[in-house]
């Protein structure tokens, strides 16, 4: 009995950990199908911690090809930084574009550039881009983002429950 109990604890583990993973789109390969209705599960205003701090993403209904996003990271009480965020159908795919601002509003991109993530694919409601997943169960979303500096590499996770305002 324990055996088999221990099995079943370590088979949901282990798909717990593989629904997080952060997959790169390969070079050549096309973009996965799909359809913003896929995302359906994203809207909403989700509340948690990442980067060691408090942050919180709210996602709207989808309007026209797009639904968008807003990013808030706060440390010690004050706003950092925010991003905002857009999924476009564009294609047949769905493509994640982000822009940073500082608390001023002024921008880390470019007027014309955006941060952008294509999408590798979607099961269920995990939602896997090049280097960004999103991972909901239940009211918990977990955001996974593959991170290099200094020729460092890493997995940075955001952790946040669904509330209201």
């Amino acid at each position: 009995m324990k055996k088999t109990l221990l099995f079943i604890f370590l088979l949901y583990a282990s798909s717990f950990l593989v629904a997080q993973e952060v997959l790169k789109l390969n070079e050549g390969k096309q973009p996965a199908k799909a359809t913003l209705s896929q995302l359906n599960w994203l809207v909403g205003y989700w509340k948690g911690e990442g980067f060691g701090s408090e942050c919180d993403e709210i996602w709207t209904p989808q309007i026209d090809n797009t639904i968008h996003g807003i990013f808030r990271y706060a440390k010690e009480g004050k706003t950092n930084f925010t991003e905002y965020l857009v999924i476009e159908e564009q294609d047949s795919t769905l493509l994640l574009k982000l822009k940073h601002f500082s608390k001023d509003l002024s921008a880390w991109e470019e007027k014309e550039k955006w941060i952008t993530f294509n999408l590798v694919k979607i099961e269920n409601q995990t939602a896997y881009f090049d280097g960004l997943t999103y991972y909901r169960e239940g009211d918990k979303l977990t955001i996974s983002l593959k991170l290099t500096s200094d020729k460092k590499t890493w997995i940075e996770e955001f952790k946040f429950t669904k509330t209201s305002f």
